[in-house]
């Protein structure tokens, strides 16, 4: 069948478009360096046409509050829109654990307003709640540098390889709809200053990790379940030590 993987350049969409593509799918990559932007519409209903299922991968260009917000809504109002008036059956959407406990930070509440927009259309859907990427740990890890040190609250971290969220983001969409959530995580469950401070020695970064109760992530202070599953999740079986023997840099 046609399925359009919004955001299907970035990490999780390319590898989506592959994994569906080995198994017969015509997936296509809609982004706008192929024409489809979601926030002006350009290209979406042509995107979208014939299609049976459209995955939701996009992310914000900026993280700022306000414009997190705004992008959120905005393509995912165009989304739906263009998806009713092209008879798609099934929306499925890649969010984040904890959004709901958080809404006070700007990121978790822009992506719990398009969670929001996606109950409230007459789309069947899927959304899988995942943690955060394996891949985005050095960019967590510089965003909480302070000088030369890496300041990281210790509260529950349970993240996973990028490779893992998109064979469950794709069998949710090879699925049945939800019209719910569900959560994954990876197989291991750590503190987050020490998982950081093992990934710096590991990466030979020289930077220091500091545990700091009082440390931002996305702007506001963490509490100890706030970025882990709070109940049954789908548990990854890449461990962090397995991902960077292959992916070494």
């Amino acid at each position: 069948m046609k399925i359009v993987i919004i955001g299907g350049t970035g990490l999780i969409g390319s590898k989506l478009v592959t994994k569906l593509g080995e198994r017969g799918h015509e997936a296509v990559a809609a982004a706008p360096n192929t024409g489809v932007d979601t926030l002006t519409g350009k290209g979406l209903a042509e995107a979208v046409d014939g299609a049976s299922v459209v995955i939701d991968v996009s992310n914000s260009p900026s993280f700022e509050d306000a414009a997190v917000l705004d992008f959120f809504e905005t393509s995912t109002r165009n989304l739906l829109a263009a998806e009713a008036a092209a008879g798609v059956g099934h929306h499925v959407a890649l969010s984040v654990v904890g959004t709901g406990r958080r809404p006070d930070i700007g990121y978790f509440r822009a992506k719990l307003a398009q969670e929001k927009l996606i109950e409230e259309s007459p789309i069947p859907f899927s959304v899988v709640h995942a943690t955060q990427f394996f891949e985005f740990a050095r960019r967590i890890a510089d965003g909480a540098t302070d000088g030369g040190a890496v300041r990281m609250p210790p509260v529950a971290f349970q993240p996973m390889a990028g490779d893992e969220v998109a064979k469950a983001v794709g069998g949710a969409a090879l699925g049945a709809p939800l019209n719910g959530a569900i959560e994954i995580a990876g197989p291991e469950r750590f503190q987050m200053d020490e998982f950081f401070r093992t990934a710096l020695a590991a990466w030979g970064d020289p930077r220091e990790v500091v545990t700091d109760p009082h440390a931002h992530y996305f702007g506001a202070e963490l509490n100890e379940p706030d970025l882990v599953p709070a109940g049954d999740a789908t548990l990854g079986e890449i461990t962090y030590t397995d991902w960077l023997k292959s992916n070494a840099r």
